[in-house]
C-alpha cells in the first residue's frame, strides 16, 4: 500500500492540473501532469513486480460506504501482471507523450488530452486493483467513459464521430452484460465480494459466462464484436491508441481470466467455445490487416488478431483443465498470459512508431511513404523490432508465447475425444497459418513505409521526430528482447518450470555463426568498391509517383 496510495493521487493529480488550468495555454501544467503519471506508473512497476516475485497478495479495503459495500483492493500475482502492463506501458506513454501530445490541436484540447489520459490509465489500475464485483462495474464504466472522450478528440471530423457512436454503443453493450453477471453472482452468493461460486448449478454458470464472455469480448475486440476497434484506434490520437491497443482490451482478457480461474467452474464447452471465437478472431483479424493501407488500422486488426492468439491459449487452459491435465492446463494459461504482457508491449511500440510517422506524413496511407529508413532511422528501427516480435520471429518474445502456445496444441492430441481432436487439429492448423500471415503483412508494412524511394514529397522531405518519441518506444523495444532472449531465465527465477527453450544460449549461438559468417566474408570478399542502380523491376527507370509526369494518350473519337 505503500506505493499503490501515492500512484492513485499522482494519477488524480495529473487528471486534474490540465482541467484547473483548462483555459491557459500552459506547456508546463501538461509537462507535470505527463511527469506525474510517469512517476506514478514508475511506483506501480515496482509494487507489481514485488508483488510478483514474493507472491503475496495484498488485500485492503480503501472506502467503506455500507457494512458489505465499499471501495476494497486485492492484488495477487494474476492482478500484478496486469498492472505491471498497465504501468509499463504507461511509462512509455508519458515519455512519448511529452513531444508528441504538443502537436495535436488547440491548448484547450492539449489539457484535455493529458487530463483523460491520467483519469483513463487511473480507472484501469483500480479495475485491476479491485477486490468486488461493484468497485469493478463502476471503474469499467469509468474506463469507457474516458476512453471514448479520447476517441472523440477531433470530434468535428466525420470520420471521427463515426468511430465514437460505433465505440460507445459497443461498450455500452459491454457494461449492460457484464452488469447482468454481476447481479446473477450476487445474487447467488448474496456478497460484492470476488468469491468461487461452488453452490450455483451449471446451467447458472453457463449463463454467468455467456455474459462475461461477451461483456469482455466486446471491450476486447473478439470477433464479431470488433467492428468498433479498427474505427476507435485509428481516430484517437497515436499515444492513446498504444494506451487502447496495448493496455486497455488486456484490462478485459484481465476479468476473463480472473473469473474462469477464481470465480467459476469451467465445463468443457466453454473451452470449445473460447477456442473456436479466437481461432476465428486470429485468422481474420491477419487477413483483414493485410488488405489494408491505412496503417492504424493495420494495427488494429492485428490486436484483433493478437488477442484471437490469447483466447486461444485460455480456450486451451480450460479444455485442459475439464480433462484433469493440471500441467497443460498451466502451460496454456501461462502462454496466454505471457503472450498478453508481450503483445501489450510490441503492439504499443508499433502504434507509437507509427503515430511518429503519422506525425512527420500528415497521412495513414501507407502508399504515400516509402524511403523512411533514411529519414526516420531511429524509428524505423524501433518499427522493425515490433514487426519481428509481432510475427513471432526468434529471439523476440512473440516467439516464445507463441511457441508455448504451439506446444500446448502438439500435447493435446492424448485427449480421449476424436471430436475434439480434430477441432484441435483444426485449430492448430490455422493458428499456423496465421502466424504466417502476420510474417507477411508486416514484410509488407516496413517494405512500402521505410524501404525504396520516397512515393510522396512528404516522404522525400521527412525529419526524424523529438528525442521524447524515440525514448519511449526504445523502452518497449528493450523489453521485448528481454522478455524474449530471457524468458527461460525469468520463468525459472519465477519458479515456473516450462517446456520453452533457452533462447539466450541460442542467441549467443546465433550471433557466434553470424559473426563468423560476417569475417569469413570480409576476408574472401572483394574490397572494391561497385555502384549501381537500383533494380527498377524491369523498367528502364523507375521515378517516385510524386515526381513522375502523367502519360499523355490520344484522344479516343
Amino acid at each position: 500500500m505503500a506505493l499503490l496510495v501515492p500512484s492513485l493521487i499522482a494519477y488524480a493529480l495529473a487528471c486534474l492540473l490540465p482541467l484547473v488550468f483548462l483555459r491557459k495555454d500552459n506547456k508546463a501544467i501538461r509537462q507535470v501532469s505527463y511527469g506525474l503519471i510517469l512517476i506514478a506508473s514508475a511506483f506501480l512497476t515496482i509494487l507489481a513486480l514485488k508483488i510478483f516475485i514474493s507472491n503475496q497478495p495484498i488485500s485492503a479495503v480503501l472506502l467503506q460506504i455500507t457494512p458489505g459495500l465499499g471501495f476494497s483492493v486485492f492484488l495477487d500475482r494474476l492482478a500484478a501482471l496486469f498492472i505491471f502492463i498497465i504501468a509499463i506501458v504507461s511509462v512509455s506513454f508519458a515519455i512519448y507523450s511529452f513531444n508528441y501530445a504538443e502537436h495535436t490541436g488547440s491548448h484547450i484540447r492539449k489539457n484535455l488530452l493529458a487530463a483523460f489520459s491520467g483519469l483513463f490509465i487511473l480507472s484501469m489500475v483500480l479495475f485491476v486493483a479491485s477486490g468486488n464485483i461493484f468497485s469493478q462495474l463502476l471503474f469499467w464504466e469509468l474506463m469507457s467513459l474516458t476512453s471514448f472522450f479520447l476517441v472523440m478528440f477531433d470530434y468535428e471530423k466525420q470520420e471521427t464521430q463515426k468511430s465514437g457512436l460505433f465505440y460507445f454503443v459497443m461498450t455500452q453493450m459491454s457494461t449492460l452484460f457484464l452488469m447482468f453477471a454481476f447481479i446473477l453472482i450476487y445474487n447467488i452468493t448474496g456478497s460484492f465480494d470476488l468469491q468461487p461460486l461452488s453452490g450455483a448449478s451449471p446451467a447458472m454458470q453457463g449463463v454467468i459466462f455467456v455474459s462475461l464472455f461477451i461483456g469482455f469480448g466486446i471491450k476486447a475486440g473478439i470477433m464479431p464484436f470488433h467492428k468498433w476497434l479498427p474505427y476507435a484506434h485509428s481516430a484517437s490520437p497515436s499515444n492513446v491508441s498504444a494506451l487502447m491497443s496495448g493496455v486497455m482490451i488486456k484490462v478485459a482478457i484481465y476479468g476473463l481470466v480472473r473469473y474462469l480461474v477464481f470465480v467459476l467452474e469451467p465445463e468443457l464447452w466453454w473451452g470449445v467455445v473460447i477456442l473456436v471465437f479466437g481461432v476465428v478472431s486470429a485468422l481474420l483479424g491477419v487477413i483483414y490487416a493485410l488488405k489494408e493501407h491505412d496503417i492504424k488500422r493495420l494495427l488494429a486488426y492485428h490486436s484483433i488478431e493478437n488477442i484471437g492468439i490469447i483466447l486461444i491459449g485460455i480456450g486451451l487452459y480450460v479444455i485442459f483443465r475439464a480433462y484433469g491435465l493440471p500441467e497443460l492446463a498451466f502451460l496454456s494459461l501461462a502462454a496466454a498470459l505471457f503472450h498478453t504482457l508481450n503483445h501489450a508491449l510490441f503492439k504499443s511500440l508499433l502504434f507509437m512508431t507509427a503515430g511518429s510517422v503519422v506525425m512527420v506524413m500528415s497521412t495513414r496511407n501507407i502508399e504515400k511513404m516509402g524511403g523512411l529508413i533514411k529519414k526516420m532511422p531511429y524509428t524505423a528501427t524501433l518499427f522493425l523490432i515490433g514487426a519481428v516480435a509481432i510475427s513471432a520471429l526468434p529471439p523476440l518474445n512473440g516467439f516464445v508465447s507463441e511457441l508455448m502456445i504451439f506446444q500446448a496444441f502438439f500435447q493435446s492430441f492424448s485427449l480421449g475425444s476424436p471430436s475434439l481432436i480434430i477441432l484441435l487439429f483444426i485449430g492448430l492448423s490455422l493458428f499456423a497459418l496465421t502466424s504466417a500471415l502476420a510474417a507477411a503483412c508486416f514484410v509488407k508494412a516496413f517494405g512500402i513505409i521505410f524501404l525504396a524511394t520516397p512515393r510522396s514529397e512528404e516522404a522525400a522531405n521527412a525529419r526524424e521526430v523529438a528525442p521524447g518519441m524515440i525514448i519511449g518506444p526504445a523502452i518497449l523495444a528493450a523489453l521485448c528482447f528481454l522478455f524474449g532472449i530471457g524468458s527461460y531465465q525469468i520463468f525459472t527465477y519465477l519458479g515456473y518450470h516450462l517446456p520453452i527453450p533457452d533462447m539466450l544460449v541460442i542467441s549467443l549461438i546465433l550471433i557466434g555463426f553470424l559473426a563468423a559468417f560476417l569475417l569469413a566474408m570480409r576476408l574472401v570478399s572483394n574490397r572494391q568498391k561497385r555502384f549501381s542502380d537500383t533494380w527498377a523491376c524491369g523498367l528502364p527507370a523507375l521515378m517516385p509517383a510524386w515526381n513522375t509526369p502523367l502519360p499523355v494518350f490520344p484522344t479516343p473519337y
